[in-house]
């Protein structure tokens, strides 16, 4: 895999890679003897180094040290391998083998330092025996980086620390979306919720290869879970672009996503695959945000712009693009998208309150609003109105309740006079009202059924003075 290759070396082993790059192997035949091997019959490795179903024996001549910096020898890949060095043996990684049987999968990352005193002013030689029968699945390029580079290595926690950074924020991206599915129930906040739980789940697997020195077996898996959750963000994005910003044209992005996405998988190289998958995604989402930008859609032009700037990083840098820019681009993308989220509904929220206040005044009956959908309620039904934050708790005879998306001060405005604020939270139906008593210190209004409501001190006189005066609807049954 290239995207292994060239992350590993430019992040995390840059002075190997430069080492690796230098060195010219050969493919040998062995006799296996007392200390190092016998190798014959050597020819150039053209190619990738491919170990896959078979055994390799490997040689190459390593350049003099140009430093007094210590160096190890490094094999990153989908093998097994054992490490020789001017013919002394320097350690395995698990144990290569002729058959599947004969070998010990090893660690997809392993390198082993070379001693001060094995080295010679010219002439070095480095031997690598290798094997990979257990890797699952067939790589394009099952060995990333094999060769001598400098021991020190820099540390991976700049990257870890930025794609740490990024989960983080994706997750709780999708918390809350996902918690406005759960008030709203609208189609493009649970959208939005799996794109960034998604992103956030391809985040901590991308940074399993810098926490777990895993066995190289699992690096099939590995890579296939990380083009699976690539295709998957790219479905959701293309979604919920075509829901936003071009809802007639949805059904025709779905369509091409279903096709084109899963077709990625038949081409050479999963960073390839997920790349282009990824990017097919993108464009798909441009053309949904292209098309709002025509049609005057709020948000299309500055999406659009996004997009665009993602699809030119992903042609131009595409190492960037996989293994860090991705999640960057995903939570700087859905982290203002939850901002607007939350300003829109409460926007919606404003207007749907005025639209229900002003329906309240009518005589007979409240219009009343929930996540459910409105339900016109008869005055003559409600037994009290209880604040609960932003919401309003209608209990209704029969035992039943409502949640109304209006705060208890607009209500307190618009209802009848048979309505009285009894307590900072409570909004009493006079007609409903059966004794006022002192319970234990506190004043209870009991009602003709259901649970007696709370009187605030403040108010005694006036619901006392509400309850000796005529009440209109008080022979309601």
């Amino acid at each position: 895999m290239w995207r292994a290759l060239l992350v590993a070396g430019l992040l995390a082993l840059a002075p190997a890679a430069a080492g690796a790059q230098g060195l010219a192997w050969e493919s040998c035949r062995a006799e296996r003897q007392e200390g190092p091997p016998r190798l014959a019959d050597c020819r150039a490795v053209e190619g990738p180094i491919d170990p896959q179903g078979r055994e390799l024996w490997l040689r190459a001549a390593v350049p003099p040290r140009r430093s007094m910096d210590p160096k190890a020898v490094f094999a990153i890949g989908v093998a097994s391998s054992e490490v020789w060095f001017n013919g002394v043996r320097l350690g395995a990684n698990g144990r290569p083998g002729a058959v599947a049987e004969a070998e010990i999968p090893g660690r997809y990352h392993f390198d082993v330092p070379i001693p001060e005193t094995l080295w010679r002013p010219a002439g070095n030689e480095l031997v690598v025996h290798m094997s990979a029968f257990h890797g699952g699945l067939r790589f394009v390029h099952p060995v990333g980086w094999l060769g001598v580079g400098a021991a020190r290595q820099p540390s991976p926690l700049p990257l870890l620390a930025v794609t740490f950074v990024a989960a983080g924020a994706l997750a709780a991206a999708a918390f809350g979306f996902g918690a406005i599915h759960a008030m709203r129930r609208t189609g493009s906040s649970l959208a939005l919720a799996a794109l960034s739980g998604v992103a956030a789940l391809q985040a901590a697997v991308e940074m399993l290869r810098h926490l777990w020195r895993y066995p190289y077996p699992v690096h099939s898996w590995r890579v296939t879970a990380i083009w699976l959750l690539t295709v998957a963000f790219a479905a959701l994005l293309a979604a919920w672009a075509g829901s936003r910003f071009a809802p007639r044209r949805r059904p025709w992005l779905l369509a091409a996503a279903a096709i084109a996405l899963p077709a990625t998988w038949l081409l050479p190289g999963f960073d390839v695959k997920a790349g282009v998958a990824l990017l097919a995604g993108v464009g798909l989402a441009g053309v949904a945000a292209a098309e709002g930008v025509v049609t005057k859609v709020a948000g299309a032009r500055p999406t659009l712009a996004w997009l665009a700037t993602f699809m030119a990083l992903g042609v131009l840098q595409p190492i960037w693009l996989l293994d860090l820019s991705f999640f960057v681009f995903a939570a700087t993308l859905v982290l203002p998208l939850l901002i607007v989220e939350v300003l829109r509904l409460g926007r919606d929220d404003t207007a749907r309150e005025a639209a229900l206040t002003r329906a309240a005044s009518r005589p007979d009956r409240l219009t009343v609003a929930s996540p459910r959908g409105v339900e016109l309620v008869p005055l003559p039904d409600i037994l009290a109105i209880v604040g609960a934050d932003d919401y309003a708790e209608l209990r209704l005879r029969g035992g039943r309740s409502l949640l109304h998306a209006a705060r208890l001060e607009r209500l307190e405005t618009q209802l009848p006079s048979t309505f009285l604020r009894v307590h900072r939270s409570v909004i009493a139906n006079l007609a409903h009202v059966e004794r006022l008593e002192r319970e234990g210190g506190r004043w209870r209004l009991h009602l003709s059924e259901g649970p007696p409501l709370p009187v605030s001190r403040s108010r005694l006189a006036a619901v006392r003075d509400a309850l000796d005066a005529p009440q209109p609807l008080r022979a309601i049954a």
